[in-house]
Formats: C-alpha cells, sequence, structure tokens
C-alpha cells in the first residue's frame, strides 16, 4: 500500500488509511513504536498494559454483572 509523506509543521507525517487503521485497532492518539532498521521505517503498535486495579476501577453499578451460575462442581473447583 502507498501512501504520501506530507509536511507537518517542522516534521513530516503519514496517514495511516482506515483498512489499516481498523484492521490493526489504531486510533487518533493510539502510542505506536517508531524505528529505523536497515534503511526499512517499521512502526509497530504499541499494546497497553493494564493490571488488576485498573480494571477493576472500570468496573460501575451501570455495567456490573449478577453472577453466572454454571452448574455444581465436576472437578477441583472447589478447595
Amino acid at each position: 500500500m502507498q501512501v504520501a509523506i506530507k509536511k507537518w509543521g517542522n516534521s513530516v507525517g503519514i496517514r495511516i488509511p482506515a483498512l489499516l487503521s481498523n484492521s490493526l485497532k489504531l486510533q487518533a492518539e493510539s502510542l505506536v513504536d517508531i524505528q529505523e532498521v536497515d534503511g526499512r521505517l517499521i512502526i509497530e503498535p504499541i499494546k497497553p498494559k493494564y493490571n488488576l486495579e485498573q480494571l477493576l476501577s472500570g468496573i460501575t453499578e451501570d455495567n456490573l454483572h449478577n453472577e453466572v451460575d454454571f452448574g455444581k462442581p465436576v472437578g477441583k473447583e472447589m478447595l
């Protein structure tokens, strides 16, 4: 896929086509790692790292769901 490099202030930039950004789950303000390796420009998405506290902080009364009953224990689920 070819894209043109455009002037952006004192720098240059490329636009990532929607097909590619959707495929890679990139949005405006997504972080990427950019490097030059053997004369090639490599851009890789940086996947966010979450910890349990961050994940639990997203739970609210509005998005909290009821317990799901999966039936009786059949193996070593109960300690």
